[in-house]
């Protein structure tokens, strides 16, 4: 028999806090489809087959690490082990305050974890399908930083993989749910991780075509491939830090409160269990065994308490901030809550009673769909590749720093708003003098600025990744070329002095999201820099 050359596919991989999907498009039956890889996929006839963010670290000095559901079958999730990582994916990009443990002399951080996860994922495709990746499109969530999408897209661009894309998770949602055109959605992705709630319409324009490159065998390219452009409009988004990975640990700290349990890596296993069984029963019960002691407890849980603790967290208040915030943002254009057709319920944490119904406070129970909770963001991710295109708009703002005289400390200036659509019609303009006397450069600060309402940072309790909410009236800022050498945007010749404007300038962003800036000097006239690219914004 002779062995059938390595097969080219399209995949699309949404990386979770909890879990994990991958999503292939079938080109048999022109749909996607989750795959399933042996070992690491859940093993549940109930459930697709998702893979446990999970990692598990034989070698660090080798990057030799064992991922997914085989390290819940070895029982390395129950123990308290440095080489068990869970909920890593929350600590990618952020400032956190704690440590990580040093393993076999190296020193680990969350972007090394959630590199060798996916790498070993990708592996297993590799070998389970024989098929050599040629597109891949990557899901994150809204209110994610550039940081984040930054090293997703760093550690993928460094695969063999010839077109890299990346979508957020709300919208991917709407796509896997498989609407029909012209209809308003709100989508409800609730995570391990994150929850974020976006307006998107989905609309169809039979007039145009286009082909797209489809390696599978053989390269096929141009128009022998044409498909119809469906466009999936972005009409608001908010997002927030907060996932079912928190409620784990407000479960974990009541527990530990009343019964005096310790706040172990076996007990948060065993409150994500009673949460699980409590979306489907008004009560639940887990039994634990202390090995050392050898005493047991019984650890049990009603709905009616579950909500109280809820409610206590100010967990359904941040909701209602959420909510308030994106219908806000849908009226500023023109989209009432009454036009949205559908609200789609999105991840494994949407499954709890009470999330949905707090969700029915706002929209008729009619027009809540839930079926395709697990798989909908990466089979709509899916899509991205074949034949959508992705209307979107900033959801961060982006702005410069500058000294406060008033307050006597740095602040910032606002550049590019959140909800700019790209690319930018218009350059927006600022005009900028020099700030000492005989000044020879102008350095400019550009950072990016969080949403202050949804405000949340990442921390370490004991051996525990947790977040919280900080002050919504301060804004979290992200500066992104804060270097020597990255600062400069302009050499003044001859030298600036305070008391006159000095420069022009006019920042854009074109349809890639690259922030582009040009220079004018206004005693020379001369340009100094032409639509010159400053950064990526995603």
């Amino acid at each position: 028999m002779v062995s059938n050359p390595r097969l080219n596919s399209s995949y699309a991989i949404d990386f979770g806090t909890s879990n994990t999907a991958i999503a292939r498009w079938n080109t048999a039956t022109q749909k996607p489809e989750l795959v399933e890889l042996p070992g690491l996929s859940q093993q549940f006839s109930s459930l697709p087959p998702l893979i446990p963010s999970l990692v598990y670290v034989e070698d660090a000095a080798a990057g030799k690490v064992l991922a997914g559901q085989v390290v819940r079958d070895r029982g390395w999730d129950f123990a308290n082990n440095s080489r068990f990582f869970r909920s890593f994916k929350r600590g990618i990009g952020t400032e956190i305050q704690g440590f990580l443990p040093t393993v076999d002399g190296k020193h680990l951080t969350f972007e090394q974890i959630g590199e060798w996860f996916l790498r070993e994922l990708i592996a297993h495709l590799r070998q389970e399908t024989a098929e050599d990746i040629q597109s891949l499109v990557l899901t994150v969530p809204v209110d994610s930083f550039e940081s984040y999408r930054h090293w997703l897209m760093g550690m993928c661009q460094s695969l063999e993989v010839e077109q890299i894309k990346i979508l957020d998770e709300p919208t991917a949602a709407a796509l896997g749910y498989g609407f029909s055109a012209q209809e308003l959605l709100l989508v409800l992705d609730f995570g391990g991780g994150t929850i974020d709630l976006s307006v998107v319409q989905l609309s169809a324009q039979s007039s145009q075509t286009r082909g797209y490159l489809l390696k599978w065998g053989q390269k096929m390219l141009g128009n022998s491939v044409a498909q119809q452009i469906n466009k999936a409009r972005v009409i608001a988004k908010a997002g927030d830090n907060l996932g079912g990975a928190d409620i784990d640990n407000w479960l974990v700290d009541y527990f530990s409160q009343t019964q005096e349990l310790p706040q172990s890596t076996l007990i948060t296993r065993l409150a994500e269990r009673l949460k699980i069984e409590l979306s489907e029963n008004v009560e639940a019960k887990e039994v634990y065994f202390d090995d050392e002691t050898l005493e047991t407890y019984e650890l049990a849980l009603d709905r009616d308490r579950f909500d109280t603790i809820l409610e206590q967290q100010g967990f359904f208040t941040r909701l209602d901030e959420l909510m308030t915030q994106v219908l806000q943002q849908a009226r500023r254009n023109g989209v009432g809550t009454d036009d949205i057709d559908s609200v789609l319920l999105v991840g494994g944490s949407v499954q709890i009673p009470a999330v949905q119904n707090w969700i029915k406070q706002y929209f008729d129970e009619t027009k809540i769909e839930n079926k395709h909770q697990f798989e909908a963001i990466a089979t709509g991710a899916l899509q991205v590749s074949q034949a959508v295109e992705v209307q979107d708009f900033l959801y961060h703002s982006y702005g410069i720093r500058y000294w406060n005289r008033k307050t006597n400390h740095h602040d910032w200036h606002p550049i590019v708003k959140t909800g700019q659509p790209y690319p930018t019609q218009k350059p927006i303009e600022l005009v900028l003098g020099a700030s000492t006397p005989k000044q020879s450069k102008v350095e400019l600060v550009i950072g990016e600025l969080g949403m202050p309402t949804t405000a949340t940072e990442v921390y370490f309790d004991g051996d525990r990744l947790i977040t919280r909410a900080v002050d919504p009236d301060n804004t979290r800022v992200q500066p992104l070329n804060d270097s020597e050498g990255g600062r400069t945007i302009a050499r003044l010749d001859p030298l600036g002095n305070p008391g006159s404007d000095r420069l022009k300038l006019q920042f854009s962003v074109d349809s890639q999201r690259y922030l582009r800036i040009t220079v004018e000097d206004l005693l020379t006239q001369e340009s100094l820099l032409n639509n010159y690219i400053v950064m990526k914004l995603t």
